[in-house]
């Protein structure tokens, strides 16, 4: 890997140095501090905080899901509106620049710090809640039918499809060209230069960072905590071991301590490998799946899906007059938001790992590929499961009734249940793993003020924080804290859209600028 820190800003003044660490003056400690406040909120009255968040989500997405799904359009329009145009050639570093990771590496680091766990998680269970309306359909098609079941794919592909690694992906774009080819720090605040210039160095900046520290804690504490109900429930499933507290805590301490070793190891030894580990075990799984349910059914299955997905795009991104209000807010734009809480996380690494690809490369893997992925991961595992729902085979016949067990669900069926269910479980561990690898990379960046390089122990430090938080919304204040949190995420998700609303248009001017120069 080449050394990227020659192309990027050292540390200045506004960088505090001891013990041989190195954090900004001012975005550290503000940000620790929110932190710290907020888990105290939480913990303080867990029903109150989660019911006071949910209400506050539900009216974010109640009355600003005209700006959230327009938002996300735009997204999708930006990226690939630069991959078509002559701006596409742009590189990352410039001219010369040339990647520091090969195309498999690069792929399976960014496809596993993005959704790996969210397929898991919901590969299964959301076709099956479309399909049988366990909350609501997508345009309020009578549920169990074949509409129901195109309805079901052509929307599911739509959450998981172009939008939401357009927004990871104008993220990275944002931060890769600011810092690789302007030499400003590694972070988003740095896209405000050519919008206000150097007073991106300021207080304006700085609270662009501390709200992007925060959001990333936040945002990949509750999908830790989560992650830790699946992973026991299906061991519970297979191996009859208890499913509580004791054992989630055990998960969640067991993941951040091999993410603590993976980020000591550094990129190459540590989050490369076990990416690449991750997605060799995901296509076990995968071709295990895909064999369950017959090869010319999932063939079949995925000319459908891609079908549904094309068929219902447009529609699906419509928000005006949507009969399925319902829905539309409850999935869609809960998504959208969803997904901006791991715009940081995600964006900023994609960044990270980015160095010397151009701009049409980047769309078209970091964009495009996972699309595809996502198209026979869903045909497989959301389209058998809906295959199992209508013949009324497996408990998933009887209704979605436990997200947490539907992918185990789905895989009692098939043979060899017990070896691809604990694979599951593999899989979630590894995944979460290299989702906490790359978040503790991207906040210790963000907190050392755009600081491409820090210490080893800083980032360590920054895995034992994530697992702190974690740990006390999860054990202590329970499901109720843990969701709250996660419901203060997503509300989250609507000032960071119009946050990057701002720093695309200093993005396109800069590019603009630089094509005429």
């Amino acid at each position: 890997m080449r050394d990227i820190s020659s192309s990027l800003p050292l540390p200045g003044d506004a960088n505090a140095q001891f013990f041989g660490l190195d954090f900004h003056k001012v975005i550290f400690p503000v940000s620790v501090m929110l932190i710290i406040a907020t888990v105290a909120t939480a913990l303080n009255d867990p029903t109150a905080f989660g019911a006071s968040l949910e209400a506050t989500k539900g009216w974010i997405l109640k009355h600003f899901d005209w700006f959230i799904m327009i938002m996300g359009n735009l997204f999708v329009l930006l990226c690939i509106g630069l991959a078509v145009s002559p701006l596409g050639k742009i590189r990352m570093g410039g001219a010369d620049a040339r990647p520091d990771f090969g195309l498999l590496s690069w792929f399976s680091m960014l496809f596993a710090a993005g959704m790996g766990v969210g397929l898991l998680y919901w590969g299964v269970a959301e076709p099956v809640a479309a399909y049988t309306a366990w909350w609501k359909t997508p345009f309020n098609v009578a549920a169990n039918t074949p509409e129901a079941m195109h309805a079901a794919m052509g929307s599911t592909m739509f959450h998981w499809g172009l939008h939401p690694w357009a927004i990871y992906l104008s993220t990275a774009l944002i931060v890769g060209y600011f810092s690789y080819n302007k030499g400003l720090p590694f972070s988003l605040s740095s896209a405000l230069k050519p919008l206000i210039g150097e007073a991106y160095k300021g207080p304006i900046g700085h609270c662009v960072d501390v709200f992007t520290v925060v959001l990333t804690t936040f945002g990949l504490a509750t999908s830790l905590g989560l992650g830790a109900m699946q992973a026991t429930a299906g061991i519970h499933h297979v191996l009859g071991t208890p499913n509580n507290f004791l054992m989630q805590a055990v998960f969640i301490l067991s993941v951040c301590g091999i993410a603590a070793v993976s980020v000591w190891r550094g990129m190459d030894a540590g989050v490369k490998l076990l990416s690449n580990i991750n997605m060799g075990l995901a296509l076990l799984l995968l071709i295990f799946a895909i064999f369950g349910v017959g090869v010319a059914v999932f063939l079949s299955g995925m000319i459908s899906t891609s079908a549904d997905y094309v068929s219902m795009f447009v529609p699906l991104a419509n928000w005006i007059d949507r009969p399925d209000q319902d829905w539309f807010q409850g999935w869609t734009v809960f998504y959208w938001a969803w997904w901006c809480t791991w715009g940081p996380l995600v964006g900023v690494f994609v960044a990270k790992v980015s160095r010397g690809r151009t701009i049409r490369q980047m769309v078209t893997v970091v964009m495009l590929v996972p699309t595809l992925v996502a198209i026979v991961w869903f045909t497989a595992f959301g389209g058998g499961a809906i295959a199992q729902v209508a013949a009324g085979s497996g408990t998933l016949a009887g209704g979605l009734k436990d997200v947490n067990m539907a992918i185990f669900q789905f895989l009692e069926v098939l043979p060899m249940s017990a070896i691809t269910s604990l694979l599951v479980v593999l899989l979630l561990v590894i995944f979460m793993v290299t989702s906490v690898d790359s978040g503790a990379l991207v906040v210790d960046n963000l907190a050392a003020g755009g600081i491409p390089e820090t210490p080893v122990p800083q980032r360590v430090l920054w895995v034992g924080l994530i697992a702190l938080v974690t740990m006390v919304l999860f054990v202590i204040g329970g499901d109720s804290a843990l969701k709250g949190v996660q419901a203060g995420a997503v509300a989250m998700g609507l000032p960071f859209m119009a946050l990057m609303l701002v720093l695309m248009i200093g993005f396109v001017k800069a590019l603009i600028q630089d094509a005429r120069a």
